[in-house]
């Protein structure tokens, strides 16, 4: 019989080899004392065997995270050693998307079922709610008979696909907030341990981490991104600016920058450009409310900056398409409006220096035409206008409306715009006639009040142009005196007023215009129509009379007249026209003039 000495000798060497609790309980079975006292090492040892694999675990973690490149990865790690050292048949990680209001997998290992990889919770739902709602750790040994949770079909049918029982759920806590929850999970039903739970939890604080510097990585990243775009933003404005760039290229730089469409508006609200789908004009409110803070403002899924100068106001910049901006975006923003305010005053200086060269060329060239034609040739060329060839010269008036502000919308239809002796004045290329009205209808609309435009021309060099202003004077006087207010015409478009009016009457020309076509047919046909509109008009417009003049029946007088009406139209008769008309058969039968 072995002596009690050996039979402790004989359990410490077991002790030593890592044998099991149950060779323990054999070989001790004659010293029940020395057993018990054996299975309590093997207990504490194994116990700390445990503890020393979860620290390794759990320091290989944190070592993951100080060389944090891919949070996934890092998290994949975390579940996978969840899985061994807890021992469990499965462990997944879901994570809460509060937008949506729903709760998905993220990362799983040991999992073989696809239904179960790809479920979808809803907030609170299952036992991840529950973890979820209570920010606690909850365990059930047999999930399909715990009702302290929410059962629902999708969850149940993923659970029961994976064939899962025994369930271990620990919160991801950020900030006071669950944003996931962490789980171990064996096919079996299974009791978890409080040191289970509390090594789950610790690994739970370690995704925790994993995801908020993830988080913090992205923001550092996109706000140095953001920066650097920024200095690149500006450098690029400032170089459009120096290179005398317009506004709609600084509205397609900022836009291309910040991604998304922009809108500049001058102080009136009234588009400046765009570039991207034109946004609408700010709300002068919104527009007030930066200006006073000198910040952008955010309204009606647009942000807002005013373009300002010291305290003038002038303009507004409007950025649409974009749900969210970073600070640094923000900032950029904010830059292009200043940037746009320098270039707006830049563009007002050269507008304004512009004006005065041309207002000083105009003067010159009105008021002293023969001082030195070469001269005033050559400024006018160093602005862009050639003097040489031919221009309409048009004298502009309205009544209601500042002279200087006719003067500015008057710039943007002729090549030399200015005003002189009071009054409006452009040299425009085409016909005077055509170019009166035109032009005429398009200040009356930009300024919203009838403007007046006499026109004469076309007249080339210094000399002609001034004399041809002179007549155009003449001319929108004319038009005032006869109501005709807000219209544009040129002498010849005035008829015999204009011939009456012109400084060199046109009598020819004015002959020309008004009985052309009877002359005409009266050369081609060997007629003389000419001859029964001087007797229709001498017998006073009497048939009777006019027939005994002509030596012809009474319908013949009818049919020639039916012939004229064809030529000069069915109006010749009435009083304006027929006046034009008999004028002009006295000064054809005065000058012997004939057609061809």
């Amino acid at each position: 019989m072995i002596g009690v000495d050996d039979d402790v000798l004989r359990l410490l060497d077991l002790l030593a080899g890592g044998a099991s609790s149950e060779q323990l309980a054999r070989a001790g079975a004659a010293n029940p004392k020395a057993t018990e006292l054996a299975l309590r090492i093997h207990a504490t040892l194994t116990a700390h065997r445990r503890r020393e694999a979860e620290l390794t675990a759990l320091f290989d973690t944190a070592s993951d995270l100080a060389r944090l490149r891919d949070p996934d990865a890092v998290l994949r790690s975390i579940v996978r050693r969840a899985r061994t050292l807890l021992g469990a048949d499965v462990s997944y990680l879901s994570l809460n998307d509060e937008a949506a209001g729903r709760t998905y997998m993220r990362v799983t290992d040991g999992c073989v079922s696809p239904l179960f990889k790809e479920v979808i919770l809803g907030m609170g739902e299952g036992l991840g709610g529950l973890v979820a709602q209570s920010a606690r750790p909850y365990a059930t040994p047999d999930y399909f008979r715990d009702e302290r949770f929410r059962h629902t079909k999708p969850i149940d049918d993923a659970v029961r696909d994976e064939g899962l029982a025994g369930i271990l759920g620990v919160p991801l806590s950020l900030g006071g907030a669950v944003i996931g929850v962490l789980y171990a999970s064996d096919r079996t039903p299974r009791e978890f341990t409080p040191d289970e739970v509390a090594l789950l939890s610790s690994l739970a604080d370690h995704a925790v981490i994993a995801l908020d510097n993830a988080r913090l990585l992205d923001e550092i990243s996109s706000h140095s991104a953001a920066m650097h775009r920024a200095e690149e933003a500006h450098d690029r404005l400032m170089d459009l600016v120096l290179r005398g760039g317009d506004v709609p290229e600084v509205a397609a730089a900022v836009a291309d920058v910040l991604r998304g469409s922009i809108g500049l508006f001058d102080a009136a609200g009234e588009e400046l450009a765009h570039a991207g789908t034109a946004p609408s004009a700010p709300d002068p409110e919104v527009v007030a409310l930066s200006r006073s803070t000198g910040r952008s403002v955010s309204g009606c899924g647009s942000l807002v900056c005013a373009v300002q100068a010291g305290p003038e106001l002038l303009g507004s910049m409007v950025l649409t398409g974009r749900d969210a901006l970073l600070d640094a975006d923000r900032r950029l923003f904010e830059r292009a409006a200043v940037v746009t305010a320098l270039l707006l005053l830049l563009r007002r200086s050269v507008a304004k220096a512009e004006d005065e060269v041309r207002g000083e060329l105009l003067t010159d060239l009105l008021t002293a035409p023969d001082r030195n034609p070469g001269a005033l040739l050559a400024r006018a060329e160093r602005l862009g206008v050639d003097l040489t060839e031919p221009h309409a010269v048009l004298v502009a008036h309205a009544e209601s409306v500042s002279r200087a502000r006719l003067a500015v919308a008057a710039a943007r239809h002729g090549a030399l715009a200015g005003i002189h002796a009071e009054e409006v004045v452009l040299l425009v290329r085409g016909d005077p006639d055509a170019v009166a009205a035109r032009i005429a209808e398009a200040l009356t609309a930009a300024t919203d009040t009838p403007v007046t435009v006499g026109a004469a021309g076309p007249a080339r060099g210094p000399a002609a142009i001034a004399a041809a202003h002179a007549e155009a004077v003449r001319c929108l006087r004319a038009l005032l005196a006869l109501g005709r207010s807000g219209e544009g015409a040129s002498a010849g478009g005035l008829g015999f007023l204009g011939v009456l009016l012109g400084e060199r009457g046109d009598l020819t020309g004015f002959v020309r215009r008004t009985l052309g076509p009877v002359l005409d047919y009266d050369e081609r046909r060997g007629t003389d129509l000419i001859g029964t509109l001087h007797a229709y008009f001498a017998a006073g417009g009497n048939l009777t009379r006019a027939k005994e003049v002509l030596h012809v029946h009474v319908n013949t007088v009818v049919q020639r007249l039916d012939r004229i009406a064809t030529l000069l139209g069915d109006d010749w008769q009435e009083p304006g026209r027929a006046l034009e008309i008999q004028l002009a058969l006295r000064v054809q039968r005065l000058t012997g003039w004939r057609s061809g």
